[in-house]
C-alpha cells in the first residue's frame, strides 16, 4: 500500500539543479526510479529518492526520508520522522523507531532494535572531508536517545543504554551505559533483569 502524499523516486540534488522548472513531471524524466518490495506500507508523508530499494514487507512511519543508494531489507519497520541520509544499508526485520537519524556509510544488520531518538554520526571533527559510518551487527539493542561517534561498531547482540555516547566499539553481547559509554553488565544478565521486570519482580 502506497498512501496519499508519497513520493517514490525523487531525483537527487545535483539532477534538481540541473532541471529548467521543478513541475512534475520534470521531476519524473529525471529520476532513475526506486524500487519497493511485495506487501510494504508506504505511509502519508514519506519521501523515496531515486535508486533506493526497500525490500518485501517494509513498512514506514508518516513523514519517512529514505535517500538515495539507499537498501532496506525485508520486513523491516522504519518509525515516523525517521531519517536514512543516503547510502545506508539496513539488514531485515529492523525495527527503528521514531526519529532516529542515519547517516551516510551506516550499516545495520539483521534484527536491530533502535529506539526513539537513536542519533547516528559519520564524522568525528565536523565538518571534514572523512566521513566513515556505525557498523550495528545483528541482534543489537540501542536505547532511547543514544548517540553513536562515527566509526564504532556495536557488536552482534550487545546493548546500549538511554543516553549513552558511544566512543568505541561494543563487544558482542555487552550491554554498555554513561558518557561515554562504558561496560555494565553481559547481554546475559541484561536478560535475566528484563525477564524479571517483565514479571512484575
Amino acid at each position: 500500500m502506497v498512501d496519499n502524499m508519497t513520493i517514490i523516486g525523487y531525483p537527487t540534488a545535483s539532477k534538481v539543479r540541473k532541471l529548467a522548472d521543478y513541475s512534475w513531471s520534470s521531476l519524473d524524466e529525471a529520476s532513475e526510479g526506486a524500487k519497493v518490495g511485495k506487501r510494504c506500507i508506504v505511509r502519508w508523508g514519506t519521501v523515496i529518492y531515486e535508486r533506493a530499494e526497500l525490500g518485501d514487507g517494509v513498512q514506514t512511519g508518516h513523514n519517512v526520508l529514505v535517500r538515495e543508494d539507499t537498501r532496506v531489507g525485508n520486513g523491516t519497520i522504519i518509525g515516523t520522522g525517521s531519517v536514512l541520509d543516503g547510502r545506508v544499508q539496513v539488514g531485515r526485520k529492523v525495527s527503528i523507531q521514531t526519529g532516529v537519524y542515519i547517516p551516510p556509510y551506516t550499516r545495520i544488520g539483521d534484527e536491530v532494535f533502535l529506539a526513539p531518538g537513536v542519533c547516528f554520526t559519520n564524522d568525528r571533527y565536523p565538518p571534514s572531508r572523512r566521513l566513515l559510518g556505525v557498523i550495528v551487527e545483528s541482534k543489537a539493542v540501542v536505547c532511547a536517545r543514544a548517540v553513536l561517534i562515527s566509526g564504532v561498531t556495536i557488536g552482534e547482540g550487545a546493548v546500549v543504554a538511554a543516553g549513552a555516547v558511544v566512543t568505541r566499539d561494543v563487544e558482542p553481547y555487552t550491554v554498555v551505559a554513561g558518557v561515554p559509554a562504558r561496560r555494565v553488565m553481559s547481554r546475559e544478565e541484561y536478560e535475566e533483569k528484563k525477564a524479571r521486570y517483565e514479571r512484575g519482580g
